[in-house]
């Protein structure tokens, strides 16, 4: 699927966010620059109906948590964790017995990782990105 600009980026997350429920995990793959986090931040805001809410990088903090209308959002990044048994402390447990999960670097997971939607997101040259769906 072709992401020409943020518009589309948007769009996209406001689909994905309408169809999101608690207990669905979203592997959000793709180098960095990618757009990882601008998709995340795209699917939250939908999901609040608020397009203005601050969403930040969860790069430092690892995990930011958001209370929507539709649900618990857990955005992880997990691109720092040294070991998979470390998302365990970020309170993984509790997210996806409540919550919606948005992972960012998914891989990093390994074993652990559950049964989730995958959007790898490549770009595209002149055209922006492109988003690959896969279940």
């Amino acid at each position: 699927m072709p992401l020409p600009d943020e518009r589309a980026t948007e769009a996209l997350g406001a689909t994905l966010a309408a169809r999101l429920k608690p207990g669905d995990v979203v592997g959000l793959k793709g180098d960095l620059g990618a757009g990882k986090t601008t998709l995340a931040r795209a699917i939250i805001r939908a999901a609040a109906a608020d397009p203005d809410l601050i969403v930040p990088s969860p790069t430092f903090t690892l995990v930011e948590v958001y209370d929507t209308p539709r649900g618990s959002y857990w955005h992880f990044d997990l691109y720092r964790l040294d070991d998979p048994q470390q998302v365990y402390e970020l309170g993984w447990e509790e997210a996806l017995a409540e919550g919606i999960v948005l992972l960012e670097w998914p891989e990093r997971l390994g074993r652990l990782l559950p049964k989730h939607l995958s959007v790898t997101l490549e770009l595209a040259g002149e055209d922006g990105r492109r988003a690959l769906l896969d279940v």
